[in-house]
C-alpha cells in the first residue's frame, strides 16, 4: 500500500494514464472522420504529452515514499499535473472547437510541465533526505 504522501500522486498518475489511453482511442475511433488532419494531429500531440507527464508523476510518487516531506517533489507534481492538463486540454478543445485563441494557452501548459521536470531535477540534485536529531525529527532536503 502506498504511503500517505504518495497516494494522491498515484491517483493522479492513474487518472492521467486513463485520460491518455481513452483520449487516444477516442481520436482514433470517434474523431478520425470528423477532424481534419491538423485537428487530429493537435489532438494526438495533446495525448502524447499527457502520456509523457506520467513519467515525472511516477517519479514524484516513488520519491515521496522515501522523502514524504519534500516540498520540491510536491511542487514538481503540481506543476507537471497542471501543465499537462492545461497543455492537453487546450489542444483538445482547439481541435474540437476551432477556437484559435486556445492555442495561446497551450504554451503555459508546456511551461508548467517544464517547471515540473526542473523541480524534480532540483530535488534529485539536493540528494537524499537528511535527518538531524534522530529519525523523524530532522528537516527534509526538499
Amino acid at each position: 500500500m502506498p504511503a500517505e504522501a504518495s497516494r494522491p500522486w498515484i491517483i493522479a498518475l492513474a487518472l492521467v494514464g486513463f485520460l491518455t489511453v481513452s483520449g487516444g482511442a477516442f481520436a482514433a475511433h470517434a474523431l478520425e472522420k470528423t477532424l481534419d488532419v491538423d485537428g487530429l494531429a493537435r489532438w494526438q500531440t495533446g495525448a502524447r504529452y499527457l502520456g509523457l507527464s506520467t513519467v515525472p508523476l511516477l517519479a514524484v510518487a516513488w520519491r515521496l515514499e522515501a522523502d514524504p516531506s519534500s516540498r520540491l517533489l510536491r511542487w514538481s507534481g503540481r506543476a507537471t499535473l497542471a501543465g499537462a492538463l492545461v497543455f492537453t486540454g487546450s489542444l483538445w478543445l482547439l481541435s474540437l472547437t476551432g477556437l484559435r485563441w486556445l492555442g495561446a494557452i497551450t504554451p503555459l501548459g508546456g511551461l508548467g510541465m517544464l517547471l515540473g521536470w526542473a523541480l524534480l531535477g532540483a530535488h534529485a540534485a539536493r540528494g537524499p533526505a537528511t535527518r538531524r536529531d534522530g529519525p523523524g525529527r530532522g528537516r527534509s532536503s526538499g
